[in-house]
């Protein structure tokens, strides 16, 4: 039995295949832009050509229309028909989950649009339908979510500004960073371990904030530490936060089965992310005395600014560790594809295949290139000199005029007053 086909009684029954049991995501990556609908048309026009009678078929109804108006649920005899396997295969292929991080283009909503309740959740495009049954039941969380979107796109171009990839986004539609992600790459783990932690971030914020009912304060940190101050105040509720996040951002992997390489690159890498917030908390303090003598301390524990984390998970990429799916016993699990490197920490960042040279342009994938990119002229070894970004074709050095602020002085009170100031500077940019 092959997805989406039976055989019986000399004819083919169409059954529209379960995304998540569909085994052919991801191996057919030049046809990203065919949609299901389109390949589904195709695959009954071969068919109706074949057989004189069948004019179209659709994925949604799981079944076929004669020319005459008449519903049949029969396909015609395999004899009959020129099935050919590519095309099968690019059926098969096309009717799969959407990526696991197309929530991002909640980003892209207007403030106005509410992205709470029943009828709001079920019109959210890019979420799976287990974030939308997590959306339906728990709807004071989603502003919050938006917000992460936000802080991931703003994030990921940060730390990547200088990089030949640089986090560039698509005008429109719900995958917001295009088609770089399909694939296993250092870049789809750094992406998917931000995006876990930007979720955790932003919902345990919102209840430290007191915008959510269900959660507030961490109250469990109570008592006198080791340093001898006294724990109090609010401190920030990260198991909340944590909590949400693996429901959330980690539902759609545990919808497909965690027997795949990607799914469990996927899920390491969203722990990772989880984890370097909770790895870099900090603790702030308050004293308490005449004067400001602190004879009392209290102190509470708040999470690192999310600019902090992003930089320990982009160490954590140029350190990542390619690793491949093995089965161990009754098992399958990622490691290390060289031998002789340790197995990655749970805190490190995995991926499967290795990443393209992001030089040239190439639309349907998603990938800008970098010609016409400024870089660095003066370094040459800085992963944003000219040399690395430029890929090779070159650079050229031209002249700008800036507008920047000088001479800025401290007027009382309070303000500061600068003058404009138009100085040359020299600029590089990639060649063409």
């Amino acid at each position: 039995m092959v997805s989406g086909v039976s055989e019986g009684s000399g004819s083919l029954v169409i059954h529209r295949p379960d995304p998540r049991r569909h085994r052919y995501a991801g191996i057919i990556p030049g046809f990203w832009t065919t949609s299901v609908d389109q390949l589904w048309d195709l695959w009954a026009g071969e068919i109706g050509g074949a057989q004189g009678r069948l004019t179209t078929g659709h994925p949604r109804t799981n079944r076929l229309t004669h020319r005459d108006g008449q519903i049949d649920s029969l396909m015609p005899t395999v004899s009959a028909v020129n099935l050919t396997t590519p095309l099968l295969l690019l059926l098969l292929w096309a009717i799969h989950p959407s990526m696991a991080t197309n929530w991002l283009s909640l980003a892209r909503l207007p403030r106005s649009r509410p992205v709470s309740g029943d009828a709001p959740c079920a019109r959210l495009r890019g979420l799976s339908s287990g974030q939308v049954g997590v959306c339906r039941a728990r709807g004071e969380v989603m502003e919050s979510v938006r917000k992460a979107a936000e802080m991931v796109i703003e994030e990921c171009q940060h730390q990547f500004r200088n990089r030949r990839w640089n986090c560039s986004t698509t005008p429109r539609g719900i995958n917001v960073f295009g088609k770089v992600l399909h694939q296993g790459t250092r870049e789809a783990a750094f992406v998917h371990a931000l995006s876990s932690a930007a979720v955790a971030m932003a919902v345990t914020r919102a209840c430290s904030r007191g915008e959510l009912e269900r959660c507030g304060c961490d109250r469990k940190v109570r008592g006198v530490s080791p340093e001898g101050f006294q724990w109090s105040g609010c401190s920030d509720n990260l198991s909340y936060g944590v909590a949400f996040s693996q429901s959330f951002v980690d539902e759609q992997e545990r919808a497909k089965g965690l027997s795949a390489g990607r799914p469990l690159m996927n899920i390491h890498n969203n722990e990772a992310g989880r984890k370097a917030i909770l790895h870099n908390m900090q603790v702030e303090c308050k004293c308490h005395g005449v004067s400001g003598s602190c004879e009392l301390r209290t102190c509470w524990k708040v999470m690192p600014p999310f600019r902090r984390v992003g930089a320990v998970l982009k160490e954590r990429f140029d350190g990542a560790t390619e690793v491949r799916l093995t089965r161990i016993g009754s098992r399958t699990a990622l490691l290390p594809r060289d031998p002789q490197v340790k197995p990655p920490a749970a805190r490190d960042l995995v991926y499967l295949a290795p990443s393209p040279d992001f030089c040239h342009l190439d639309p349907d994938n998603g990938i800008p290139g970098t010609a016409g990119r400024r870089c660095n002229g003066t370094s040459r070894l800085a992963p944003d000199g000219c040399e690395l970004v430029c890929c090779g074709p070159g650079y050229r050095a031209g002249r700008a005029e800036v507008v920047q602020r000088c001479s800025c002085k401290f007027s009382w009170c309070c303000s500061v007053r600068c003058q404009q100031c138009k100085n040359t500077v020299t600029i590089h940019t990639c060649r063409v």
